[in-house]
């Protein structure tokens, strides 16, 4: 964002200097001219007051802050080193401080390797001490054991910084130039029911493209449909055996997945069938009218079933599926030909990619092309003509090597540089059921996920009337707070396992109220935005006093949850690096449970003890229950999960 703001205001002085402000009234033809830079100027400065004002409003992500600041005084100390470690964590105990930097190891081993010195780690640490530069977050910073630099900030900082959190909500930590992100998620086949292994692309894309869209990139959201293929053959065949008047007609499909078993059946046991359904393949591929209505019939049928989904969890995808780039598929093998890395082996034409054993074909010895064709062709699609800076593909953990092959063909053909573009498998693991198997039904099916998602609606409505909470809330606040548990639970369950690793679905533990599970965040979340409303103190009411109190942080608790508040922007930027929403979960557990200490030792409302009368309303405490609501909320958004005012 700085060097975006230096940039700005480098060319408005640049412009200033070459005179564009004024002209001479017989110089005519510098007149349009002068007119354009004139208007190029007034852009300028209003992108450069934008840029200020979006680095002003913006939340500070104050261990990048100490990295800048630990990194100059190590420049100062050292300027001989190059690329010294730079390592800044928060503390995990409040004697060590509030961060700790622990470079000075770390630059003993380089300078003794490299210069053959002997220095003691302590020693350095001295040193970078000595040459921190002025900055408004440190307050103090202390040597500790073997060379370990504690760092204390400022109260009065963290205190703006929350003020500032207050008047202008949360804002994403300024990321320079808008890029655009390509995400590849979700994506079912047509004529197959979403089952729960569709679960995860679906739950993990949805929250990763929310996080990138939160932090200013421009997101578009795939979802690569398996819609084109040898087994709309088969599909089409049946459809025109069983209605024969499909054209003119509706077909009344209701069970697609059944639909789909029957012509399977047939296309496996009857010789005359197989024949028909290949002959259907070759006329939908030459985009014979007949076909193609059959082709998108039996889509939009699977359509309406997905979007069922999809609309249970909140999900929004742009269709492209395979059929999208099927024009493209021949140029792609031209492509490979034209640069001579196309080897033809039995038919087929294959590609051998440098570092991976097993080929790609990308042509069956019939012509017909293959998966690696149509991931090809997406792959180039996405990098040239949609000028990805970022793609990601949430696919499982199988497709690995795969998709690598791919990206490694993909840069073969000079499509990108992985130095300048980032194409990344956002792999993870399977859903297990509760035996440590694969999560299947009694009798061995693989579990629909619609199926499993009213299972979730009946759970948390059962869970709620235990706790007798259909006595004391309408009933369209039961409604709400009943999709709020069974959905937030599934999908939280589900984010706060690392994404590499399988996880056991477990409804018992997902809506269990205590622990690490979304029943547990939604309830304290519910009862932090009841405090000031018990209080009688409404939203411009905190308002006026976020612009008036100053957050007075005496208290051990106050000092401890402001603090963790305040980590929010760096658990972010560490999630837009390694695409592990995990650590988002664990953070605002932490953040919950930060709140509890503090609100237990802490009294936000003092009421008189016989009358239970309100006697003192202590205002910068409201704000901080505001802040942690405010942050938590923010955090509920990017995983997909809608919490409810009473529950």
């Amino acid at each position: 964002q700085e060097n975006e703001i230096k940039l700005l205001t480098a060319e408005i002085e640049c412009l200033k200097n070459f005179g564009c402000l004024g002209v001479s009234p017989g110089l005519e033809g510098l007149r349009d001219e002068n007119a354009k830079l004139k208007y190029r100027l007034n852009f300028l400065q209003k992108s450069l007051q934008e840029e200020r004002s979006k680095t002003a409003k913006s939340m500070i992500n104050i261990n990048s802050c100490l990295q800048e600041i630990f990194g100059a005084a190590i420049q100062a100390a050292y300027p001989d080193l190059e690329n010294p470690p730079l390592v800044v964590t928060p503390s995990q105990q409040p004697k060590f401080g509030d961060y700790q930097c622990n470079s000075a190891m770390g630059i003993t081993q380089i300078l003794l390797k490299t210069k053959e010195q002997k220095v003691s780690p302590r020693e350095i640490a001295e040193k970078i001490a000595k040459n921190i530069p002025a900055n408004e977050c440190i307050e103090k910073v202390e040597i500790a054991g073997p060379g370990f630099i504690n760092v204390h900030l400022r109260k009065d900082f963290v205190s703006k910084q929350l003020s500032s959190l207050l008047m202008n909500g949360v804002q994403p930590p300024a990321v320079g130039k808008r890029k655009k992100v390509v995400v590849d998620f979700s994506s079912p086949n047509i004529a197959k029911e979403m089952h729960v292994g569709h679960l995860r692309s679906t739950i993990i894309g949805e929250s990763m493209c929310r996080l990138f869209e939160f932090a200013g990139y421009d997101v578009l959201r795939l979802n690569h449909l398996g819609d084109w293929g040898t087994q709309f053959g088969m599909l089409i065949a049946h459809l025109q055996d069983k209605f024969p008047d499909y054209l003119t007609v509706s077909p009344p499909i209701g069970d697609l997945q059944a639909f789909y078993k029957e012509s399977k059946r047939r296309f496996d046991t009857e010789e005359e069938f197989k024949k028909r359904a290949y002959q259907c393949v070759v006329l939908l591929q030459s985009k014979n009218p007949d076909f193609i209505k059959a082709w998108e019939l039996i889509c939009d049928v699977s359509r309406k079933e997905f979007q069922k989904i999809y609309n249970c969890l909140d999900i929004t995808l742009i269709e492209r599926g395979e059929s999208f780039y099927h024009e493209m598929m021949k140029d792609i093998v031209k492509d490979f030909e034209d640069k001579g890395f196309v080897q033809v082996d039995d038919g087929r034409k294959i590609v051998f990619v440098p570092g991976f054993p097993v080929p790609l074909t990308i042509m069956k010895s019939d012509g017909g092309y293959t998966y690696d064709t149509s991931d090809l062709a997406a792959l180039k699609h996405r990098l040239r003509e949609e000028k990805a800076d970022i793609l990601i593909y949430v696919v499982d953990s199988g497709q690995s090597v795969h998709l690598q092959t791919v990206f490694a063909a993909g840069q073969m053909m000079g499509w990108y540089d992985p130095k300048v573009t980032r194409v990344a498998h956002a792999a993870f693991g399977v859903v297990l059921g509760e035996d440590k198997k694969k999560f299947k039904t009694r009798s061995g099916d693989t579990v629909r996920l619609i199926d499993l998602l009213e299972e979730g609606l009946k759970r948390a409505m059962d869970k709620l009337k235990d706790k007798e909470r259909d006595k004391v809330l309408t009933e369209e606040e039961l409604k709400a707070a009943q999709t709020s548990v069974a959905f937030g639970c599934i999908k939280y369950a589900d984010l706060s396992h690392n994404r590499l690793n399988d996880y056991v679905f477990s409804f018992d533990k997902m809506l269990d109220d205590r622990g690490n599970t979304a029943a547990y965040l939604l309830y304290a979340f519910t009862r932090i935005r009841a405090i000031a409303r018990l209080a009688n103190i409404d939203e411009q009411m905190l308002r006026k006093a976020a612009r008036e109190e100053v957050l007075i942080l005496d208290h051990e608790k106050e000092w401890k949850l402001g603090k963790c508040i305040l980590r929010f922007p760096e658990i972010l930027q560490k999630i837009l690096e390694d695409l592990l929403l995990h650590t988002l979960c664990d953070y605002l557990y932490e953040l919950a449970t930060t709140f509890t200490e503090f609100y237990d030792n802490c009294y936000c409302v003092e009421k008189d003890r016989q009358s239970g009368q309100i006697v003192k309303v202590n205002m910068w405490r409201l704000l901080l229950c505001e802040a942690t609501a405010t942050v938590m909320a923010k955090g509920f958004d990017i995983l997909g999960i809608k919490p409810v005012q009473r529950m």
